[in-house]
């Protein structure tokens, strides 16, 4: 069996049972870093060989893995936080497994989206998530301004290093537009800020962000 296992995305309380449960049956541990994942396991002394599945190995690796079910082991498949397949590797293992009618299932968990959605204070009736904002401020823009035109709700992943470079895009794009930024979901200094762009962007330039930051844009009315 394959379990495909949602992990914290902050706080290491949020941690399912059927996720450690999962974890103590496994004959071997996939992890996109093994260095970060051997600290979730050894904080609930769990024993495990890891090996890592990254982006840089994942067809490899998903052979490999595939193998091994076949052959009748039990693998966990995490990432360093939230839904392995979100935005994280994981789906090409998924789909050799559906190919291979090889036995998986997924034990949800933490998610970042839906954290930041729910707190947002937005609608929560239709919403999109869009993924990683792209790095290159032409196709940033166009992912923007696709936003802006949506009844949606549209959620990004964004970096502390690139969001005051998206606040500027959003206030030229969208300025009368409610945003909110989700940022340290579940951890101590855990914050949403919402206003419009030019009210966040004077914020985040005041006091630069720190963390991971996930951005919710409200839809147009």
């Amino acid at each position: 069996m394959l379990y495909v296992i949602a992990t914290p995305i902050g706080n290491l309380n949020d941690i399912t049972l059927r996720a450690l449960e999962a974890l103590k049956a496994a004959d071997v541990v996939a992890a996109e870093d093994t260095r970060h994942s051997g600290n979730l396991l050894r904080h609930f002394e769990i024993r495990k060989p890891l090996v890592s599945y990254h982006e840089h190995n994942e067809a490899m690796r998903s052979q490999e893995l595939a193998e091994r079910l076949a052959a009748g082991e039990n693998v966990a498949l995490i990432t360093d936080a939230g839904m392995p397949g979100l935005s994280d590797p994981g789906a090409r293992l998924i789909r050799k497994c559906i190919e291979q009618d090889l036995p998986f299932t997924i034990i949800p968990g933490p998610s970042s989206i839906l954290t930041a959605l729910v707190g947002s204070g937005f609608s929560l009736e239709k919403f999109c998530f869009r993924g990683f904002l792209p790095v290159k401020s032409g196709q940033r823009e166009r992912e923007l301004r696709a936003a802006a035109e949506s009844e949606e709700t549209s959620i990004f992943f964004e970096s502390p290093y690139r969001i005051l470079k998206t606040l500027t895009a959003c206030a030229a794009i969208m300025p009368d537009r409610q945003l909110c930024v989700a940022r340290e979901l579940t951890k101590k200094f855990e914050e949403f800020r919402r206003g419009f762009a030019a009210e966040l962007l004077a914020h985040y330039e005041a006091r630069p962000a720190k963390g991971e930051i996930t951005l919710v844009i409200s839809g147009a009315h």
